[in-house]
């Protein structure tokens, strides 16, 4: 599965995208949030506050609950804002 990220959440983790297994046990964004944050302190801090970071799986916006099974690239980002 590979896994990007963007703007600051990029920043805290120090890299902007990989290739990575999940285990078997995590079966939703919530879920890989939740991995991902053990995975050391630079992750722990990119989601925080994973209420606000959004994600896509293959390009299309999901929430929290999306089962990520069958997702080939999940991408996560902050709340977008501009004029």
């Amino acid at each position: 599965m590979r896994l990007l990220y963007f703007a600051w959440v990029k920043e805290k983790t120090g890299i902007a995208a990989e290739e990575i297994g999940i285990p078997a046990r995590v079966a939703t964004i919530a879920d890989l949030i939740a991995w991902l944050k053990t995975r050391g302190p630079e992750f722990a801090n990119a989601f925080a506050a994973p209420e606000v970071v959004r994600a896509a799986i293959d390009h299309a916006h999901v929430r929290h609950d999306a089962p990520v099974r069958d997702a080939r690239e999940i991408a996560f980002f902050p709340p977008v804002t501009g004029g």
